[in-house]
């Protein structure tokens, strides 16, 4: 067990297998709630982790490559599209995360809700300055509302969506909960609990994180006592992507976004939102379960070679992080245990070609050496990959840097691809309990 360790972070959980699930499994948000974490993390959508929405669809991590996923895993655009449909599209994310990592919204069927966009557009309006405004799609229903608003110094897009968080008291807290920027780098954050119990996260970020991109995005979610969550987000520009920066900022300030996901007329509409669906009866599918996050942290810093401090670590169920320091610079150490991966269509697929090894009792090991790829200048990304023929899959990364958008710290990981290895397969992985 490593000495020193530095104080815990509470943060969005870095993960490992975001790039490869979500380019073969992009698709598999769709229908998912906040509280279907586990199944995204299954499917390994790619966007979770950069944003609190679209990090549980993409994973988190699922962002969970932050879940390196990550509601995302990191925080970024907006999940919604014109008339409020949910979008799969793939978002930064360090975790499966995620944290995301976001609030999913359901996906195209019995669980779309029927609030008139009309109706969320006036409640936009009327709780923010005054300004021009243009929506898309008035005479439909759904959940969310998008539109461009101009006060005179350049045009913004926004959008207001609302959600169901999940049957659990923890439902929906991570959505509030402000990302650790050892995954997501962000201007500003803040986390407040509201009199009379309502949670509050007001965020200014960027769409593209861990590209450095100028489009700002800030956003205010709020989390209301009774599961409602109230998604807003600001942009510098016309729109999320695609259009030429407009503005220095968005528009409205975070005492303004407060007003805004806080006003009471949200309430009337939320109450429309379809019912979650109930708990999984007798030969329906359930979650796969997956080991806490305190014992996937735990398991991996017991599992650090000798000679590292840890400085940092965090987490979410199923993954986990630590920074740690051998005297020659700070280091990204994550970690991603999915116990019925092999069940996911698409994984064994990961598992073929150059690089993949097979042990003598099945397992399958990948290890791969490449360039970081979210924005820091000189930095690697080493990985092990495992796949064991019951399906349990564990995946370990380590980086030359204390968070991936950061340049480099020093020439290579703390840790070597041989010590990554034995970390991967460790045994102890495998005794975990399962939530």
């Amino acid at each position: 067990m490593p000495q020193n360790e530095g104080p815990q972070r509470e943060s969005t959980p870095y993960d490992p297998f975001e790039e490869e699930l979500g380019a073969v499994l992009r698709n598999t948000g769709d229908g998912f709630v906040v509280d279907d974490r586990r199944e995204l993390v299954a499917g390994g959508l790619r966007r979770g982790k950069s944003r609190l929405v679209r990090r549980r669809l993409a994973v988190t991590g699922g962002v969970l490559a932050l879940a390196a996923v990550g509601i995302g895993g990191v925080y970024g655009g907006s999940l919604l599209g014109p008339g409020g449909q949910a979008e799969t599209s793939s978002v930064a994310a360090p975790p499966l995360q995620g944290q995301g990592s976001g609030a999913a919204a359901p996906g195209k069927g019995a669980m779309n809700a029927t609030i008139p966009v009309k109706d969320l557009a006036a409640v936009l309006k009327a709780h923010t300055p005054a300004g021009q405004w243009q929506f898309d799609n008035l005479d439909g229903q759904g959940q969310s509302v998008t539109g461009v608003y101009d006060d005179g110094d350049g045009k913004s897009g926004v959008s207001v969506g609302l959600y169901r968080a999940g049957g659990t008291a923890e439902s929906g807290t991570d959505q509030v909960t402000c990302p650790d920027k050892v995954v997501v780098p962000y201007e500003d954050c803040t986390s407040e609990r509201l009199p009379g119990g309502d949670r509050l996260m007001v965020l200014q970020g960027y769409e593209y994180p861990d590209k450095h991109e100028e489009t700002k995005n800030w956003r205010a979610v709020l989390l209301t006592k009774d599961g409602i969550l109230i998604d807003a987000n600001e942009y510098n520009a016309a729109a999320e992507k695609g259009a030429a920066i407009s503005r220095e900022n968005p528009p409205f300030s975070p005492a303004q976004l407060k007003t805004l996901v806080t006003a009471k007329a949200w309430r009337p509409l939320a109450a429309q939102l379809p019912q979650l669906p109930g708990k999984p009866g007798a030969g329906e599918v359930r979650s796969p379960g997956v080991p806490s996050a305190a014992a996937v942290q735990a398991t991996l810093r017991s599992l650090l070679p000798k000679g590292v401090t840890v400085t940092s670590h965090g987490g979410d169920d199923g993954h986990g992080y630590v920074v740690v320091d051998d005297g020659e610079g700070p280091s990204l150490v994550g970690v991603d245990v999915q116990p019925t991966a092999g069940k996911s269509e698409g994984i064994a697929e990961l598992f073929t070609g150059p690089g993949v090894v097979t042990l003598p009792d099945g397992t399958k090991v990948k290890s791969t050496q490449q360039p970081g790829e979210k924005g820091g200048e000189g930095v690697v990304w080493w990985s092990v990959d495992t796949l064991t023929p019951e399906g349990f899959r564990v995946g370990v990364s380590a980086f030359n840097s204390d968070a991936q958008y950061k340049a480099a710290t020093r020439n290579e990981p703390a840790l070597t691809m041989e010590q990554l290895k034995a970390l991967a397969l460790s045994p102890k992985w495998r005794k975990l309990p399962l939530k």
